[in-house]
């Protein structure tokens, strides 16, 4: 009777373990079915004219050929990696609104020891050379002719310092003519975009433009486009967005009222003890806002869009959240404010929590990239990367000649990386950021592309203290852009002063002021000692071995004026 009593308890346990997974499938499963029965009847599930089999699978890259019969490596290597060829703009709908699958790690454990060796140029070609046209290429937006001397959405022309700024020849240099490799999406245009199904499924994209979403031709309406999807389609191999993207002022828009991405965590007027370690700094949110326009004013256009916002902690963050473990942090502290501190490898405690006043909180949001399915990006050991540790020191800091090392060693050996790593040198300097371990760029261009400038947030720390360390490269290899070191120099003059451009271009932002007047003229102390580090290279080996000349004959005598 015993053992009877044993085996019905035994079923019982397991038919209560069978329909507990049962419950679990129909509640994962729930919120698809609700979402086809939400569709018309015979609609397929994708948003795109196009056929079901078209959409579920499109044509992924092979090598293509080339002009004269010949196949580029890099392309190849691309098209072996699996690299999408034509992109519905549906696929990068479909895959931007999840932002779970576009997380890039940050930590210094997860990442790659060491750079890999370099990707191969098409043959007979110089490596950074313009590739030739491709007479199939079909670009999405298509070329409006010659651009005379705009300035940027939303910047008049009367008595602006930045539209003066940008109205300079430095800032009129195009960019090489774009080819099909040259682009990170080459998006198929005779797939059309329906913005009524985007918004149906996510209501928080916005979107401009007539609601059918095409223009009389039947082409589709590029302004029907969410800002989000604007951006992402116009990165290409030189540039994360284009100077006169008006899509991009739109997002920093968007960006503003819509979802939560990061939260920062200092006030702008706490300067970093002098006690710390760079590596136990805190992250600010006006640093990753700041340096987008800073970026955006040395012309480098490597960071992603960020703007700043006041957060409802409560509505915005709480309420809305699906991840219990973020939930559970979440508590009213002795002064009857709404804390959270949320889960994370350093600073995740009620001791470093985030708490508003009572529930409102500045939050700085930056536009994700595209996801990492779709355009993967390589992580790359920084040469210059810092010990972190509190007594051991980095072989660059012992070693006064350990850029020739570099130098030797792919990428740096044959691209033009060694230069980017030197504007990127220049654009830490100027900020204070000790913090540029790692850097990342697109896989699909190889080694011949920019350096993505992400993760700034320790920036803008000391506006009294110039940390020389950081120039090291510079000083070490002495080789800059020509231009760079024009705009370096334009910069520097009174009627072009970085610090009155930085104050203009921030005073936009909806958390202004971003940065406090000190931290502002540390820009202009800080660009002095640039030039005169780049002046002292000069003296030492002359101009034509540091200075690389990357301006087209045509804008030689226009920018030195």
């Amino acid at each position: 009777m015993k053992m009877i009593l044993v085996r019905r308890f035994r079923v019982l346990i397991l038919m209560a373990f069978l329909a507990a997974c049962a419950l679990h499938l129909v509640l994962d499963l729930l919120p698809k079915l609700e979402r086809s029965a939400s569709r018309p009847s015979g609609e397929p599930g994708c948003s795109c004219a196009q056929p079901a089999v078209e959409a579920a699978a499109p044509g992924w890259a092979q090598a293509r050929g080339r002009p004269g019969g010949e196949l580029a490596a890099a392309a190849s290597a691309a098209g072996d990696a699996g690299w999408p060829n034509k992109h519905t703009l549906r696929i990068l709908q479909d895959f931007s609104s999840d932002p779970s699958s576009n997380l890039t790690s940050h930590s210094l454990e997860k990442l790659p020891p060491a750079a890999e060796p370099a990707e191969g140029a098409p043959p007979g070609q110089e490596p950074g050379a313009p590739r030739p046209p491709d007479p199939a290429h079909r670009p999405l937006l298509p070329d409006s002719g010659p651009r005379g001397p705009v300035p940027p959405p939303g910047l008049s022309r009367d008595g602006s310092l930045l539209a003066r700024l940008f109205q300079h020849p430095l800032y009129q240099a195009p960019i090489p003519p774009l080819t099909e490799g040259d682009v990170l999406f080459n998006v198929n245009s005779d797939i059309r975009f329906n913005p009524k199904a985007a918004t149906g499924e996510n209501p928080d994209w916005p979107h401009e433009g007539p609601e059918d979403g095409f223009l009389p031709t039947g082409e589709a309406a590029v302004d029907s486009y969410p800002n989000w999807l604007k951006f992402h389609i116009g990165i290409n191999r030189y540039e994360l967005y284009s100077r006169h993207n008006p899509a991009v002022e739109a997002l920093l828009r968007d960006l503003g009222t819509q979802k939560i991405t990061s939260v920062g965590r200092q006030t702008r007027e706490q300067e970093t003890p002098p006690d710390f370690f760079y590596f136990s700094d805190y992250e600010r949110h006006n640093a990753e806002i700041a340096a987008f326009h800073l970026d955006r004013i040395l012309d480098f256009r490597r960071v992603p869009p960020v703007a700043g916002r006041l957060v409802n902690m409560t509505k915005e963050i709480r309420d809305v959240t699906r991840d219990k473990k973020l939930w559970r942090t979440f508590f009213i502290s002795p002064a009857n404010n709404i804390c959270f501190y949320g889960e994370c490898s350093y600073y995740c405690s009620t001791e470093h929590a985030l708490c508003g006043k009572p529930d409102q909180i500045e939050g700085s949001l930056a536009a994700f990239l595209p996801d990492l399915s779709l355009a993967k990006r390589k992580t790359w050991r920084n040469p210059w990367r810092r010990s972190y540790h509190k007594r051991k020191k980095a072989e660059w800091e012992v070693d006064p000649d350990y850029c020739e090392e570099v130098k030797q060693t792919p990428p740096y050996d044959s691209s033009h990386r060694i230069l980017d790593v030197m504007d990127m040198t220049i654009f830490d300097f100027l900020m204070g950021n000790m913090d540029r371990h790692h850097y990342e760029t697109f896989e699909k261009f190889g080694n011949e592309t920019f350096i993505i400038h992400l993760d700034n947030g320790r920036g803008f720390g000391k506006h009294s203290h110039d940390e020389l360390s950081i120039l090291v490269p510079l000083q070490q290899c002495c080789r800059i852009r020509r231009s760079t070191y024009l705009r370096l120099q334009l910069l520097a003059k009174e009627e072009h002063r970085l610090s009155l451009l930085m104050a203009e271009s921030l005073r936009a932002d909806r958390v202004a002021p971003v940065l406090f007047q000190p931290h502002l003229e540390a820009l202009d102390r800080r660009l002095r000692i640039v030039l005169r580090a780049v002046r002292d290279c000069v003296e030492k080996d002359g101009l034509h071995s540091v200075v690389e000349d990357d301006l087209g004959p045509e804008h030689r005598a226009a920018a030195g004026r």
